[in-house]
């Protein structure tokens, strides 16, 4: 049996905000309360990124989806950074904390049958804050105060995708030939599907929110923010997950091929 996990109050916005996304803190991709209590079962990303444990992963996505190779990695690393980005882009946006996540302070298990991977936080992962939130007075190790939201967003790039996405995209490049614009669609994508339905609980306009990390990140030009059926904002990708070239072939919402 995997352990408990327990909450952290740096990340209180982080965990509020994923509960009013999806009713729940039992998610099948993040650890509850995202923080992990016990590492007894979890691995650090860098297993990942430095691919000790990825053709594992790659494998698992190969039988779970039984696509060829490179679209079964597409479609992992869609999951993947998926869970990795939306607790960063949610504690941006819903309170200008953001938990630091460079790879060695990031955990992996496997072991939900319900997801492919599974993240969570380890106790001493960072999280940087600006000079006016009451946790810069907390003095607590794991809380980076930095001097404005210019280097609030420096430090986000910095671990999220220099630290983290990239280097796992150049190790999923080692095992399958796959573009990295595909890659990053994926997670400019989720991204920005994360703050549009966490749109009701964030104190500022999702759509700004949206356009201001993928600019931050050199992303905004992978997906755009189109109307919907009711007028309300959704996501348009330029590129494209690979999931119709399944056996079961799908082709999810704002897709580029819907759309050509």
């Amino acid at each position: 049996m995997l352990p408990v996990h327990a909450p952290a109050a740096p990340l209180a916005p982080v965990t509020a905000s994923l509960r009013a996304m999806f009713g729940t803190d039992d998610l099948p991709g993040l650890a509850p309360g995202l923080v992990v209590a016990d590492e007894t079962g979890w691995a650090p990303a860098t297993t990942l990124t430095e691919g000790d444990r990825l053709p594992a992963l790659l494998e698992s996505a190969v039988r779970l989806w039984g696509g060829t190779p490179h679209a079964s990695a597409a479609l992992a690393w869609k999951l993947y950074s998926y869970w990795v980005g939306l607790p960063v882009a949610l504690g941006w946006a819903a309170a200008r904390r953001v938990p630091l996540l460079d790879p060695a302070e990031t955990l992996v298990h496997f072991a939900d049958q319900r997801a492919l991977v599974t993240l969570g936080l380890r106790r001493s992962t960072p999280v940087a804050v600006l000079p006016n939130d009451p946790l810069a007075l907390a003095d607590l190790p794991e809380v980076w105060v930095v001097a404005d939201e210019r280097e609030l967003l420096a430090a986000l790039r910095a671990t999220l995708l220099d630290a983290h996405l990239s280097p796992m995209i150049a190790a999923i490049q080692g095992e399958v030939r796959i573009g990295t614009r595909t890659l990053l669609g994926s997670v400019a994508s989720g991204i920005a599907q994360g703050l549009l339905q966490a749109a009701d609980g964030l104190p500022g306009s999702a759509v700004e929110a949206v356009e201001t990390l993928l600019a931050e990140l050199d992303l905004a030009d992978l997906v755009e923010l189109v109307p919907g059926p009711n007028g309300e904002p959704t996501v348009q990708r330029h590129t494209c997950c690979l999931a119709f070239t399944l056996p079961k072939p799908k082709v999810c919402q704002g897709c580029c091929i819907r759309s050509a």
